[in-house]
């Protein structure tokens, strides 16, 4: 990861827990109690977010009840967006209905409004919702333009060649290189697919 994207999803964090401590903090009169440490464990152990690829997957295999909400601004939405997505501002999300059974995932340009959102959603009590770190540019960048390692070891392989797969359904153009840019590597260091079919499988996905 480069160190703007690095700084990027630092910040998201930092974003998320900050909304926390501000929605804490505010008094509440009705609805659901607010439980603070719990929403920081789920921003700390991660299960506040999802991958691209794991979106991908959900959307190709029809997941019932999924709804994608898009924080971008109305241009950025008519000029490309995730498939199946509709386009809310923050305020419209804070006010929303919410279905029951329905699984939310929200994205932003870059990650940190959808983080917000994520938190005006959870403090309102609502729990299968997530958002994509990365925003737009993890879609584009794991999704519809995802690279690999030609040199990848081969019980990598078969990892590789469903997420490549997984990309050409939506239109995507999978690459082999010699090497990964370092931008298309995960905070933890790992190849950012990697990371993404190791989390799928620690949801069972």
């Amino acid at each position: 990861m480069n160190d703007d994207r690095a700084i990027r999803v630092l910040a998201t964090a930092a974003l998320a827990l900050g909304a926390l401590a501000v929605v804490a903090g505010s008094p509440r009169k009705s609805g659901p109690a607010l439980d603070v440490a719990q929403l920081a464990r789920e921003v700390s152990n991660e299960s506040d977010h999802v991958t691209a690829v794991e979106l991908a997957g959900w959307i190709r295999d029809r997941k019932a009840g999924l709804r994608i909400i898009d924080i971008r601004d109305s241009a950025s939405f008519e000029e490309s967006h995730v498939p199946g997505a509709v386009r809310q501002s923050l305020d419209e999300v804070a006010v929303a209905p919410v279905k029951d059974g329905e699984t939310i995932v929200l994205y932003s340009g870059g990650g940190a409004h959808a983080a917000q959102a994520w938190v005006l959603l959870r403090s309102r009590g609502v729990k299968d919702v997530f958002f994509l770190r990365g925003g737009y540019d993890e879609w584009m960048d794991e999704v519809m333009n995802p690279r690999f390692p030609r040199n990848a070891p081969p019980e990598e392989r078969a990892a590789m060649d469903s997420i490549a797969a997984l990309s050409r359904y939506f239109g995507g153009v999978p690459r082999n290189v010699d090497s990964l840019i370092v931008r298309n590597r995960d905070h933890d260091g790992q190849a950012s697919w990697k990371a993404a079919v190791k989390r799928a499988r620690g949801r069972g996905c």
